[in-house]
């Protein structure tokens, strides 16, 4: 399966999204490529930093040019059980190649104005993909909820809104132990305790992959 990890607005936690949906892959015994479409190169930064024998096998490239991105996931892609795009932070080639490649597209948002109108940006990208992929699935992600407040479900509300983007309900919470474990270039079901947030990649690689 190839899922890509998308949104034009940066900052919204694409690539700690990305990280754990590979290694929550690996670590359940799947062949895993994640691929980093981003000019930043932040995931492939994060898996370099990783200590040696502590994660389980996850490939890494970084492809920012969306024709190099498309004709490597082509060629390559199928060497491996899922593969993992993480693009955007804008509207460049590699998020749009991702989008053409993908099985399922998942964009993360925060629960804040901004982030719900970056979801709007992508629904506009995504009718343009759907007219011309059968199947495509795109979902959007409650990434970094507030533990308490009325902000989670109205951003959640107003992204149910946004068609063709399906809203996922499987939120990730904003706690420390998660953004850690990415710096780490770790998933944070690599890491001791942090029940709460394991519980939750948990359901979100469930909710995308199926099993």
């Amino acid at each position: 399966m190839i899922v890509s990890v998308l949104n034009t607005k940066g900052g919204v936690g694409k690539t700690t999204v990305a990280l754990n949906l590979a290694i929550a892959r690996a670590l359940s015994g799947r062949s895993v490529w994640l691929v980093d479409g981003d000019r930043q190169a932040t995931a492939q930064q994060a898996m370099q930093r990783c200590e040696a024998g502590k994660a389980p096998a996850v490939a890494c490239s970084h492809y920012p040019d969306g024709p190099m991105l498309r004709a490597q996931v082509q060629q390559q892609g199928g060497h491996f059980d899922d593969v993992v795009i993480d693009a955007g932070g804008r509207d460049s080639t590699a998020l749009r190649a991702a989008l053409m490649l993908s099985d399922v597209v998942v964009v993360p948002f925060m629960p804040r104005s901004f982030d719900v109108w970056g979801v709007g940006d992508m629904a506009e990208i995504a009718k343009e993909a759907i007219s011309m992929r059968d199947g495509l699935r795109i979902v959007a992600v409650l990434n970094g909820a507030d533990a308490n407040g009325k902000d989670n479900a109205e951003a959640a509300a107003a992204v149910a809104e946004l068609s063709p983007i399906v809203y996922l309900d499987a939120p990730i919470g904003r706690r420390k132990g998660i953004a850690e474990a990415a710096g780490g270039g770790l998933s944070v079901l690599e890491m001791p305790g942090n029940g709460k947030s394991k519980a939750e990649i948990v359901a979100l690689v469930t909710a995308i992959f199926g099993n």
